[in-house]
């Protein structure tokens, strides 16, 4: 005969959500529409910018309104990145410590990416001023 007298509300208090899932789901969507706009820009821009080899390319993104959206197209992509990641690892690594260190690594993979290539960006934008 079993010996747990709990009653199934008091079984599963602790282990339901942590009232976190609603924001992460806007987040991702806000994030997925505004790529559904930035990414169209971006294979046309990255064709077009192309056609004229280097020197085009660097001329195209020294304009100002093609180095913005290039930055906010490359903030979105990671961003959207760094979330859908984490769902994957949440759901699919079970080990406490293995987790958060995935989590860890896959923020600074995130953010460290979106340094590299926004100062990229900001650095063919500014020198093509001077």
């Amino acid at each position: 005969m079993s010996t747990n007298f709990k009653t199934p509300a008091a079984a599963a208090r602790g282990l339901g959500s942590a009232k976190s899932g609603t924001g992460h789901h806007i987040k991702q969507r806000v994030s997925a529409i505004a790529l559904v706009f930035l990414i169209p820009w971006f294979l046309y821009a990255v064709i077009a910018a192309s056609r004229g080899g280097y020197e085009g390319a660097t001329a195209w993104l020294a304009q100002p309104w093609n180095a913005i959206l290039m930055v906010l197209t490359l903030g979105a992509a990671f961003y959207h990145m760094r979330l859908g990641m984490q769902v994957v690892i949440e759901d699919y690594i079970q080990k406490a410590g293995m987790k958060q260190g995935l989590l860890i690594l896959n923020t600074f993979a995130c953010v460290g990416l979106f340094a590299a290539t926004a100062l990229s960006v900001l650095k063919v934008w500014i020198s093509a001023g001077l």
